[in-house]
């Protein structure tokens, strides 16, 4: 089993949030919608979910910047985004290492048409619950952010298998909590996620469907 990390959460409490102005402005409407994840979702109202996705330069820099030096990635390494939506981490990465081998998927069809032209090229339409079509550790290293908690357990199952079974490194970054006011402002703020879990039963979940890589969890506070 790998460590806990932190590399993302900076950049997550750099956003501030209105827990319960969502929670109450017809929540069930907007989840429905948000679950296509479609342009509503990315570039759509807030209410539906990003409120407008954009690129803005170096914005994934620092995160890219700590993947490289954690994982010793070089112009010879190879990395897969699973959940990779418009592909700017992936983008950012690309910048710092021009010639390193990089893929991604989506299941967003307008997610990945909006990805920069250093990536596009590289990304497809999958679904994270489904069968990867890579080889056994194909890649040094699999990544996906803010993904995995919108499975259910039995599509967990298969995707953090799956993610093991194709790179020979992984890291994960899911939503969660530690007590129950995080508990609730998750509740109210998430509009796609499936798996709601402490940290323990996620780390616990990972150990029981074979995943061996490192981790970290957003929470909201």
């Amino acid at each position: 089993m790998g460590k806990l990390l932190n590399i993302v959460t900076p950049l997550h409490q750099a956003t501030n949030r209105k827990y319960l102005d969502r929670m109450i402005d017809d929540k069930i409407n907007c989840m429905q919608i948000a679950k296509k994840y479609e342009a509503d979702y990315w570039d759509g109202d807030r209410r539906y979910g990003y409120g407008g996705y954009r690129y803005i330069p170096g914005r994934w820099k620092p995160v890219a910047e700590k993947l490289i030096e954690k994982y010793n990635l070089n112009s010879k390494s190879s990395i897969l985004d699973v959940g990779c939506g418009k592909g700017f981490l992936l983008h950012e990465i690309k910048l710092l290492i021009p010639k390193i081998k990089i893929a991604g998927f989506d299941i967003s069809t307008h997610g990945i048409d909006c990805a920069k032209d250093t990536v596009r090229k590289n990304l497809f339409i999958h679904d994270a619950k489904d069968k990867f079509p890579f080889k056994n550790d194909e890649f040094d290293l699999v990544i996906s952010l803010g993904c995995l908690h919108n499975l259910r357990l039995p599509e967990l199952k298969i995707s953090l298998s799956e993610i093991d079974r194709v790179g020979k490194n992984g890291y994960l970054m899911l939503e969660s909590y530690r007590n129950e006011k995080e508990l609730f402002n998750l509740q109210c703020w998430a509009l796609t996620c499936e798996s709601f879990f402490d940290k323990d039963e996620w780390i616990w979940l990972y150990k029981f469907f074979g995943y061996n890589g490192d981790y970290e969890f957003i929470y909201f506070e």
